[in-house]
C-alpha cells in the first residue's frame, strides 16, 4: 500500500529567522528515521524566486521551489517562519513582506493546516488568518501584534497555541515544540517522544507553559516603574495593596493604576498576581517545599488562593503543574 504524501512547505524569504527555517525539517525527518513505516512528510522551502535566500544569521538558503508552483499542489502544513528587525535602542520589532503575505494567503488556502514560527504570526495576522483566533507570538513582538491587528485575541503567555486548523508558536527554539505537537497529532504522542530523545529536548512542554517571566518583560520606560517592579519582587511575600504601592511611589492610587496600564498594559493587582504565580512556578520546579510553604513564601497565605491564582492564570493547577515541570 503506497504512502500518502504530506507536503510540508516552509516560507522563505531575505532576512527570515535562520533557526525557524531549520528547525521543521529537522523534527520531520528525524520522525521518518524513527518510524519503521514511512510518514509521507516531504518538506521543501519555497520562496519568490529560486535566487538564493539570506537569512537573519547570514547564511544562504537555497529554496526548493517558488511560490507559483507549489500554488498549484494540494499542501498538508503550511510553516510560515518570522523576521525582526532591531532600532538604534535595541527595540525588537517584527516585519512583513506584503507580496509574501499574500502568497501565503493564497497558499493557506490550499493547506490543511497553517503553523507559524515565531513573529511568523505577524504575517499570518497580516494575511487575515488570525482574525477572531488566539494566538501566540514571540514575547518582545506580542504587544506590537495586538496593536496593530486588534481582530487577534494575543495571548504571549503560551509557548504555541492551537485555534482549529492554525497553529502559533513563540520565540524561536518554541519551533521544536510547535512541530512535536504536530508530529503528535499525526503520529501519535510515542511518536514525538522518539523524536524528542533525539533531540535532546523536553517532550513535552504542554502549550500552557509560559514562555518567559514578568522578570523578562521588556525594560519600562520610567525608573519610577522600574523601582516598582523591583519592589513587588523584593516584596513578593509581604503586603502589596495598590495603597501600599502608591505610598511606595508618592502618588495616588488612580495615578498608580494609570502608571500600570501605560507602561505594562495591566493592573496593579493583576502584575502583582503574575509575580507571584512566577515565584510559585519557580518554587514548584525547583524545590520539594509544600503548597502551604510555597503559598506563604510567595504571598498567596493559603493554598486555595495559590491554586486559584494558578487556575486563572495558568488553568492548571499548582500540584499539575509540579507534575509536569518539576526539574529533578
Amino acid at each position: 500500500m503506497s504512502t500518502v504524501e504530506r507536503l510540508i512547505v516552509v516560507v522563505l524569504f531575505d532576512r527570515v529567522d535562520s533557526l525557524d527555517v531549520a528547525g521543521p525539517p529537522e523534527v520531520f525527518s528525524l520522525l521518518e528515521r524513527e518510524l519503521p513505516d514511512p510518514t509521507g512528510y516531504r518538506v521543501v522551502l519555497a520562496a519568490a524566486t529560486m535566487d538564493p535566500v539570506t537569512t537573519s544569521a547570514g547564511v544562504r538558503v537555497l529554496p526548493d521551489t517558488t511560490f507559483a508552483e507549489i500554488a498549484t499542489r494540494p499542501i498538508d502544513t503550511l510553516v510560515v517562519p518570522g523576521a525582526v528587525e532591531v532600532d538604534e535602542h535595541r527595540r525588537v520589532r517584527a516585519v512583513t513582506d506584503p507580496d509574501v503575505v499574500d502568497w501565503v494567503r493564497r497558499l493557506a488556502g490550499r493547506a490543511r493546516r497553517v503553523a507559524s514560527v515565531c513573529v511568523g504570526a505577524h504575517t499570518l495576522a497580516a494575511a487575515g488568518l488570525l482574525d477572531g483566533r488566539r494566538a501566540t507570538t514571540h514575547w518582545s513582538a506580542a504587544r506590537q501584534l495586538a496593536t496593530e491587528h486588534p481582530a487577534v485575541e494575543v495571548d504571549a503567555d503560551p509557548i504555541f497555541i492551537r485555534d482549529r486548523e492554525v497553529w502559533t508558536g513563540a520565540g524561536i527554539s518554541a519551533v521544536l515544540d510547535l512541530m512535536l505537537a504536530l508530529v503528535a497529532e499525526d503520529f501519535g504522542e510515542a511518536a514525538a517522544l522518539r523524536v524528542a530523545r533525539q533531540l535532546v529536548v523536553y517532550l513535552k512542554r504542554p502549550s500552557g507553559q509560559s514562555q518567559f517571566s514578568v522578570t523578562l518583560e521588556p525594560a519600562s520606560t520610567t525608573r519610577r516603574m522600574d523601582d516598582l517592579r523591583h519592589h513587588i519582587m523584593r516584596n513578593i511575600a509581604g503586603r502589596l495593596t495598590a495603597a501600599d504601592l502608591a505610598e511606595h511611589a508618592h502618588v495616588s492610587e488612580r495615578q498608580l493604576a494609570r502608571i500600570f496600564k501605560t507602561e505594562l498594559g495591566t493592573t496593579p493587582a493583576a502584575y502583582i498576581e503574575s509575580a507571584r504565580v512566577e515565584v510559585a512556578r519557580n518554587r514548584l520546579e525547583t524545590t520539594d517545599d509544600t503548597l502551604e510553604r510555597i503559598a506563604s513564601t510567595c504571598g498567596f497565605n493559603t493554598t486555595d488562593t495559590l491554586t486559584r491564582a494558578f487556575r486563572r492564570t495558568l488553568d492548571i493547577t499548582p500540584t499539575e503543574y509540579r507534575n509536569r515541570f518539576r526539574m529533578t
